[in-house]
């Protein structure tokens, strides 16, 4: 199981000495990935960078970790424009990109962007589609119900061949009108999920989503599943367990969190770090 964390970007807002260091620290320990939230404009969210850019500056100073945009609200953005960002992070950061999609759950930030809100799903089924030949291609021709591109594409392309693209759903998990479209797009056309929902909900879940792809012709295997687990306010032996919970339940990867604690940025970093020291005493190797 590939352990990384998430860089508490709200908590430590626009002190950027703190976000580098955190990110830094994250990046020597040898922790997998960094993941990092999306927002352009939603009302009452709050302080939050915008994560492609914020990555693109954290790519600089870092050399090894797995930078995490998630979940990018897709639908909400130009295909092209957000298949460009994607590409040229990838180029920055020497081939470390995994993308989250999702299609988010707020109306004014469909309606702001220009967006319509009610063909998110769909719109997102064939974001997926597009982004994958605009990152494979050097002259693509695709044409869809929402975008169309005919004989020319990105130049230069990214480094991987296709940038993984990764699902998440949040509330939609768990709401049946929606799920199923969600676990079906999980299965046909992702290259793995982040399951936010309780760990015994998951086996429900990844049973559908492996029908969906075995009935493409798709090896299931193939589709990753990262689970969540929150430290602030935790025991060690709580957040333990529920990261061994998630290792029984078949996780190929997992994320710790720091955040939601009111944590000042050098407990954020110490609690990090302690989690760490904790893991290589406990042999887990978070690579």
């Amino acid at each position: 199981m590939r352990i990384g964390i998430s860089l508490p970007v709200r908590e430590l807002a626009n002190d950027l000495g703190a976000i580098r260091e955190f990110a830094e620290a994250a990046d020597d320990l040898g922790l997998a990935h960094l993941r990092v939230p999306d927002l352009v404009m939603r009302p009452k969210s709050g302080h939050l960078h915008e994560p492609m850019t914020l990555l693109s500056w954290v790519a600089g100073f870092t050399k090894q970790i797995e930078l995490v945009p998630s979940v990018i609200v897709l639908p909400s953005r130009q295909t092209p424009l957000f298949a460009k960002q994607a590409a040229e992070l990838d180029l920055l950061s020497g081939g470390r990109v995994r993308i989250g999609v999702g299609v988010g759950g707020s109306r004014e930030e469909y309606q702001v962007q220009g967006h319509d809100y009610h063909q998110r799903g769909a719109r997102c089924d064939e974001q997926i589609v597009l982004l994958r030949a605009l990152w494979t291609e050097e002259a693509p021709i695709f044409e869809g119900r929402f975008d169309s591109v005919s004989g020319f594409g990105l130049d230069p392309l990214p480094i991987q061949r296709p940038i993984p693209i990764w699902v998440g759903g949040g509330s939609g998990f768990m709401k049946e009108r929606s799920k199923d479209a969600l676990l079906r797009r999980i299965g046909e056309r992702s290259d793995g999920w982040f399951a936010v929902v309780p760990i015994e909900s998951t086996f429900a879940m990844r049973e559908k989503i492996e029908g969906y792809a075995r009935a493409i012709n798709r090896d299931p295997d193939v589709i990753g599943m990262e689970g969540g687990c929150g430290m602030a306010g935790k025991s060690t032996k709580e957040w333990l367990g529920r990261l061994r919970d998630w290792e029984s339940a078949g996780a190929s990867h997992l994320c710790l969190r720091t955040l939601g604690g009111a944590l000042s940025a050098r407990e954020q970093l110490d609690l990090m770090q302690d989690a760490h020291r904790t893991l290589g005493l406990e042999g887990i190797r978070c690579t």
